[in-house]
């Protein structure tokens, strides 16, 4: 048995400087990636040398927001007192908003007619907003005439 005894020690010992100077290497590494990340070396904005500089910020459009009156709808045929509560805000020009104040009555109407024939299933719809909002919008374009409409804005749909 003196032979087995005689093997382990005949084994050198690894040595653990490879590990250690690994370690080192690494958060040496990491560390300095960091640093040129955040202080904008890396991936930054090459315009941060001349803080003298105005930053140019672009105005907001010449825009005004006209208001539609609370309008509630009744949903289908039943008795059951199923309603819409809709209100929602045209977004035009500056400039055309005296003619969309006056034509308010006619978007009214052409929203209650259009939600009133719309289906209760497709209004429940988690989705149907986006192609309803579409719909509304050609809809007062058709009526307000083309260019004065930008948007329309749904800020209430409640289905009770």
């Amino acid at each position: 048995m003196s032979e087995a005894e005689a093997q382990p020690e005949d084994i050198p010992k690894k040595s653990k400087l490879p590990l250690i100077l690994g370690l080192i290497l690494m958060l040496a590494l990491g560390g300095g990636g960091f640093f040129a990340v955040y202080s904008g070396m890396v991936l930054g904005h090459g315009g941060d040398d001349h803080p003298e500089e105005e930053i140019h910020v672009e105005a907001l459009p010449d825009i005004a927001f006209v208001p539609i009156s609370p309008m509630v709808i009744s949903l289908g045929t039943e008795p059951s007192g199923r309603y819409l509560h809709f209100t929602a805000q045209l977004e035009v020009a500056k400039a055309h908003e005296p003619d969309m104040v006056l034509l308010l009555p006619r978007v009214l109407d052409v929203l209650n007619g259009y939600l009133r024939a719309v289906e209760v299933r497709e209004l429940e719809d988690p989705t149907a907003l986006v192609r309803l909002r579409a719909q509304m919008l050609r809809r007062v374009q058709m009526v307000a005439g083309e260019g004065r409409v930008r948007d329309v804005l749904v800020t209430e749909f409640v289905i009770n």
